[in-house]
């Protein structure tokens, strides 16, 4: 009987390469949606130090903040772009109108430090209307930023001030949509009401330009005043305007955003550092007040036996002593703050001996930090007397000088409290750049080169040469040709500008340089070689 025939056993085929593929987009779906839970579960539990940060909704955008916003807008267009004056508070005022109106739409009020923080903007924006210098003005510049969006936050903790001077940055990409949205609820629920509102700015447009036009022709002092007034804009600039139009309104959106509904960065949780035992915490600080200690009893002796002897026995000379000095000791100060920032992290809190503990410890290393801060100073002004002054030397010792405020401050927060010492901190660095920039550096380091060459006959007029306006000044009391070659440099960069594009400091160059030409041929001039150049740039 036949036998019956097994079937063959299956064999499993290969995926082709369409299943491959297919498999593999599978696969990168499946990650791809897991990462995208990922992130949905992020959002919806944020970490622990943002809890609280993030504010509800902002309030509906009021009619008057998109007037005041549009506003900047177009001051921006205008007033800027041909220099820096008093076009910075033009554009300005009307930005934090627009910030006001948001915050009242918001429910929000004004408080004391919010004035503070608001008036040091505004008096950091007279620096650029005063002096011409561009480095104190861009220094200043930053610090009005910095202290607006302060004044927008409200933060009044360590890491609220130190974030919340950056916060208004954030708000740029949102204060655009917020913005777009406020002005199509406006246009879309009141279609009405704009027609005469362009119709009436329409009209009050035409008749200016018309009956000003004839009243310019008709008088050549009306004409020049009118001149004087309004911006010259012409069709050249229509893409520089445009953007500059632009910049001006996004400013003042990102800054009503951030009015209507700042970050609160003070509900932010920080966990604080672990408290360290007294031994393990205070023995490292009490030798480092033992070397500072040690280091300021080595300065008393050098002020005592006088510097003769110790550039004796050093082989150094004035200015690498001075110099040398100066920049380990000015690093030593910044230092010395990070220490005492972490040791009060890390400080023991158990009961009021630690307390007392901690106050009598990092006192002490503050008292004694205010002595380096002396002798950094002291160190400064012996170079500055052998070599004058210059940019870099007069910048550091202001820092010099901050850093030793700062440390006052902590030490008044030791006594009083430390509840305000973060905007204490914070009101002084603005207070310094104001006072650094008001003071014209430029214009003092002028007088220190008239000085040095009435006492010694020595002057470097290359260097010089690259100040601002702002030393035209005291570079105009110098004796010919050694006048007109200072001057010179600085000359040739003075130009005529509208009144909100330039500074006092220009203004008054410019008529000095007008009343007192200059007399020197640059042959002349080439011929002064300035005396200890390579010193005076260091």
């Amino acid at each position: 009987m036949p036998q019956a025939r097994r079937a063959p056993a299956h064999t499993p085929q290969p995926p082709s390469t369409l299943q491959r593929r297919q498999q593999e987009q599978w696969q990168q779906w499946q990650a791809h949606q897991h990462m995208q839970q990922q992130r949905r579960q992020k959002l919806a539990n944020p970490p622990a130090w943002r809890a609280g940060v993030r504010p509800g909704p902002p309030a509906r955008v009021r009619a008057a903040t998109l007037w005041a916003v549009l506003a900047t807008g177009l001051l921006s267009a205008l007033f800027l772009g041909e220099g820096l004056g008093l076009n910075l508070l033009l554009v300005a005022l009307p930005a934090a109108l627009a910030a006001y109106f948001a915050a009242q739409a918001a429910g929000r009020r004004i408080r004391a430090w919010t004035l503070v923080w608001g008036l040091g903007g505004i008096a950091l924006l007279l620096v650029p209307a005063l002096r011409d210098a561009g480095w104190p003005t861009f220094l200043a510049m930053l610090s009005a930023l910095a202290l607006g969006s302060l004044a927008l936050h409200g933060s009044r903790s360590w890491f609220g001030v130190l974030v919340g001077s950056l916060g208004i940055w954030g708000s740029v990409v949102p204060g655009v949509g917020w913005g777009w949205k406020g002005l199509r609820e406006r246009a879309g629920g009141s279609r009405e009401r704009w027609g005469p509102v362009l119709r009436t700015a329409g009209v009050a447009l035409v008749l200016l330009v018309v009956f000003g036009a004839l009243f310019a022709s008709a008088d050549a002092a009306f004409a020049e005043l009118l001149g004087g007034l309004v911006p010259d804009v012409s069709v050249s600039d229509g893409p520089w305007r445009i953007l500059l139009f632009a910049l001006g309104l996004v400013g003042a959106l990102a800054a009503a955003r951030t009015a209507a509904a700042p970050l609160q960065w003070d509900k932010a949780r920080i966990a604080p550092g672990r408290a360290r035992g007294r031994m393990e915490w205070a023995l490292p600080l009490v030798v480092l007040n033992l070397l500072f200690a040690a280091f300021i009893a080595v300065q008393l002796a050098v002020l005592l036996g006088g510097y003769a002897k110790v550039l004796d026995e050093t082989g150094l000379s004035y200015s690498e002593y001075a110099r040398q000095g100066f920049w380990q000791l000015l690093w030593a100060t910044v230092l010395t703050l990070v220490v005492i920032a972490f040791a009060k992290r890390w400080a023991p809190r158990g009961n009021g001996g630690d307390r007392t503990l901690v106050r009598s410890v990092l006192g002490v290393l503050c008292l004694l930090t205010l002595v380096v801060v002396a002798s950094a100073l002291s160190r400064m002004n012996l170079y500055v007397d052998m070599y004058g002054l210059t940019r870099l030397r007069i910048s550091v010792a202001a820092v010099e000088l901050w850093l030793g405020l700062v440390i006052v401050l902590i030490l008044a927060a030791g006594v009083f409290g430390a509840r305000l010492l973060p905007r204490a901190i914070a009101a002084s660095a603005g207070a310094a750049v104001v006072a650094f920039g008001l003071m014209s550096p430029d214009a003092l380091i002028a007088q220190s080169g008239v000085q040095r060459f009435a006492e010694h006959k020595s002057i470097d007029i290359d260097y010089l040469q690259g100040l601002s306006a702002d030393a035209v000044p005291a570079l105009n009391r110098l004796p010919e040709p050694q006048r007109s070659c200072a001057l010179r440099g600085i000359a040739d960069g003075l130009e005529e500008r509208p009144w909100y594009a330039t500074s006092i400091g220009e203004r008054r160059a410019l008529a000095l340089v007008a009343a007192h030409p200059l007399r020197a041929s640059v042959a002349e001039c080439r011929q002064l070689s300035p005396v200890n150049s390579g010193e005076y740039g260091r």
